[in-house]
């Protein structure tokens, strides 16, 4: 099955009250004079993400061999770690999504107890209409989908953009049909993916189009209840890495569909 593509910020104000001095004789009021109200100064609201997002082909960085990403989720927090040498593409991809924070505030929109949990598609409705076809070569199949493994979902070859899964237990018959892990979810933090909210089955999943088009907005509306990523951020050495240009750095294709699609059900 393959579906098109096309899943917030908080001010703290402080407020200081000046004190009034008492003087013991009023002076006589003085006699207004005509002003002019002055304007309030406006400032568009600078966006939520990082507008370095909006074009995918300048973002090329090469990962290192490995790095770790944190996760904190509306259900905790959870790192996974990348091994480049598995899927040398899908870790660069991955890696320029995290270090441009382009899955803060993403929901995981479809999640199905015994198979996968999916995420990937921006908070934002401009984000995802930039990332659409911006697809990356695929890479040489070296890890089975074992549980706990990261994966970037596929429309077929040569589709894959934004979106991820991770396998909630060993789904190697996944492994034919160009699902190419790349990482896996460290320790015990399965114990957290694995309480993602599941009550909506493929009903959410099914509806990527409209989440796509309508963001967060659209999901708060329909979907309340999907788990959220709070943040996703590089750790530990890769977080302060400088970047350097990936030489297989994929340009983005013109013709092949969008991976949207979520990977194929067991059968």
């Amino acid at each position: 099955m393959s579906l098109k593509s096309c899943a917030l910020a908080f001010v703290a104000l402080a407020v200081s009250i000046p004190s009034w001095a008492q003087t013991p004789t009023p002076a006589p009021a003085a006699k207004p004079k005509p002003t002019t109200a002055a304007h309030p100064t406006t400032h568009a609201a600078a966006p939520a993400y990082d507008r370095a997002l909006l074009k995918p082909a300048t973002l090329t960085a090469k990962a290192p061999d490995t790095y770790q990403v944190k996760f904190v989720t509306t259900r905790g927090e959870f790192t996974v770690t990348v091994t480049r040498a598995w899927s040398p593409l899908g870790a660069d991809r991955f890696y320029n999504l995290v270090k441009h924070h382009y899955f803060d505030n993403a929901r995981f929109f479809r999640v199905l107890p015994g198979f996968v949990a999916q995420f990937g598609l921006s908070a934002y409705p401009e984000v995802n209409a930039a990332w659409e076809k911006a697809t990356i070569k695929d890479d040489a199949h070296s890890q089975s989908n074992k549980k706990g493994t990261l994966v970037f979902a596929t429309a077929g070859p040569g589709t894959r953009t934004t979106q991820l899964f991770i396998n909630f237990k060993d789904n190697t018959s996944l492994d034919s049909q160009g699902f190419t892990p790349f990482g896996a979810v460290d320790g015990t933090g399965m114990n957290v993916v694995e309480m993602f909210y599941d009550q909506y089955g493929e009903s959410a999943g099914m509806d990527q189009e409209n989440i796509t088009k309508g963001g967060e907005k659209y999901i708060a509306q329909h979907w309340p209840k999907l788990d959220k990523i709070t943040s996703a951020t590089l750790i530990g050495a890769a977080a302060t890495a400088p970047a350097t240009t990936a030489k297989l750095a994929a340009k983005p294709a013109t013709t092949a569909k969008p991976a949207t699609s979520t990977p194929k059900p067991n059968q």
